[in-house]
């Protein structure tokens, strides 16, 4: 409820918890929650709806005593003021987790924080686009933070309350969490160096036998991409029937030992893909202008992506997801690659333009895998893991910070990687525990990061370091003992971790919280 007042060319509209003061000659707004001004456009020039160039912006007085959290996966301190930030989502591997920009999420919405007060601000676009909070300054207009998007509308949602009031108001309207299945809380091996040997069916059996060897607990594999190989390149939906003969036998091997598989999937289609054409006569591929595939670097080679705004593409991709995964006893999906990464303005997909979109596409390919297994297996909840993902990909799917480098200052940084996650509705995250890309870690790095991963909803060592090493639990020997123990206290956790899930997906309320969202 809302009372609505007009009088010498001002506009009030104010709530219980929130007052909007709009001065009409110029539309100027100030917003105040409990009798503190928290947003104020600024007095210059505070909106552009593309007459500049054809990009919406928004500008607002910067204060400094202001602290600014959320925008997501952002590297560097929780506290953005003071940064710039770019939201385009891209394969970042081996970022740097202090200062890379960006990384492989799009979630345009950050809490203000200033004088004991709080407002959430979330702009809704799929666009790429820009945060400056601060970083930028002018003689000529103060402080000021902005809001630039590369296309489309200006619409933003400006949200009253605590800090806690607000992730969860936040989480509520972008969508309610999915509750995966408590199998998915365990600990997830992984590596790259198993999938891409020659003998991967018996790297993936000495896992397992490993794990019993070393007592190491496990709940599930996540299967990377090489069972799919040709060559050096990677086929979605294919098995390389050289690694893997029996694909039937060998998750029917992973099965009996009670461990879930999760197989890697890709959205886009290199140019000898073996369904290429097919794809391609059937109108499932972001074209240029020309109506030719819209040709993108992907692994290597020459691809185009397949696009989920059409529905014809959805139900090739359910179909397929069933027929070369599903039908073989997977009981999930690891959507990985999917960051769409469209840079030509002519490309064009069935919603229109492929480069407005690009966001959609991703949370579209999360939806797809979601129902194929939904319809594959009805009495079971589904579980997905997704690398790329927008404000909302909360309702399909877990996530981590992707390809991270091993470093102390990675494991530093992505603390606060999943902080700024949950702050912005993502709680049901991770990171690749020991770093992916770069060196393997000595052992004392090794176990501070597995003492710290054991702690997240997503828990996976996972690896592709330089010398084709693998993270794997028994990798130092004299620390072995430690990693088992770290990993037994993680079960013990097990059921107060499933709790948090359940009451982030009824109430909202986020799992991983900085001190300040209760104190």
């Amino acid at each position: 409820e809302f009372t609505l007042e007009e009088s010498d060319g001002k506009l009030v509209v104010q709530t219980t918890k929130l007052r909007l003061s709009i001065k009409l000659a110029g539309f100027f707004c100030t917003w105040k929650t409990g009798g503190v001004t928290v947003l104020r456009d600024r007095p210059t020039q505070a909106y552009d709806f593309g007459w500049w160039d054809g990009k919406p912006r928004h500008y607002l007085v910067h204060d400094r005593n202001e602290r600014y959290f959320g925008l997501g996966e952002r590297s560097g301190d929780t506290d953005r003021a003071g940064r710039r930030f770019r939201m385009s989502n891209v394969d970042a591997m081996g970022y740097s987790a202090r200062n890379s920009d960006p990384l492989y999420k799009h979630i345009p919405f950050y809490i203000t924080l200033r004088d004991g007060a709080s407002v959430g601000l979330f702009y809704d676009t799929l666009s790429d686009c820009t945060f400056d909070l601060g970083a930028e300054r002018s003689n000529y207009h103060g402080l000021f933070r902005s809001f630039t998007a590369d296309h489309g509308d200006l619409d933003y949602y400006v949200i009253a309350g605590s800090v806690a009031e607000i992730t969860r108001r936040f989480t509520w309207l972008t969508g309610r969490p999915a509750f995966l299945p408590r199998w998915s809380l365990g600990y997830s091996g992984s590596t790259m160096s198993y999938t891409d040997a020659p003998d991967a069916q018996t790297q993936m059996a000495g896992f397992l036998e490993k794990c019993e060897q070393h007592d190491i607990l496990c709940d599930s594999f996540h299967l990377s991409s090489g069972y799919t190989s040709i060559g050096d390149n990677r086929y979605v939906f294919n098995w390389n029937r050289d690694k893997f003969p029996d694909p039937a036998a060998f998750v029917r091997s992973y099965e009996e030992k009670g461990v879930y598989l999760i197989p890697n999937i890709k959205p886009a289609l290199l140019h000898d893909h073996p369904l290429f054409a097919e794809a391609e006569a059937k109108g499932l591929l972001i074209t240029a202008a020309d109506s030719t595939p819209e040709w993108v670097q992907f692994w290597g080679a020459a691809g185009a992506y397949l696009d989920f705004t059409n529905p014809a593409t959805r139900d090739w991709w359910k179909a397929k997801v069933k027929s070369a995964l599903l039908d073989y006893g997977m009981g999930a999906t690891w959507n990985d690659n999917n960051e769409f990464e469209i840079v030509s303005p002519a490309a064009r997909c069935h919603a229109g333009a492929a480069i407005e979109s690009k966001p959609l596409q991703t949370l579209l390919m999360m939806r797809a895998s979601r129902e194929a297994q939904v319809a594959h297996a009805p009495d079971r909840r589904p579980f997905l893991v997704s690398r790329a993902g927008a404000a909302g990909m909360q309702r399909y799917a877990q996530t981590w910070s992707g390809d991270n480098y091993t470093s102390w200052e990675t494991l530093k940084y992505n603390v606060k990687m999943g902080l700024g996650l949950a702050l912005s509705g993502i709680s049901n995250t991770g990171h690749d525990v020991g770093g992916f890309d770069g060196p393997k870690p000595d052992a004392e790095l090794f176990v501070r990061w597995v003492g710290f991963g054991i702690f997240m909803p997503r828990f996976s060592i996972h690896s592709w370091n330089d010398d084709r090493t693998a993270n794997e639990p028994w990798m130092h020997e004299s620390v072995t003992p430690a990693i088992r123990d770290l990993i037994l206290l993680r079960y013990r956790l097990l059921l107060y971790l499933y709790d948090l899930m359940w009451k982030y997906a009824s109430d909202y309320e986020p799992a991983i919280r900085p001190t300040f969202h209760d104190f």
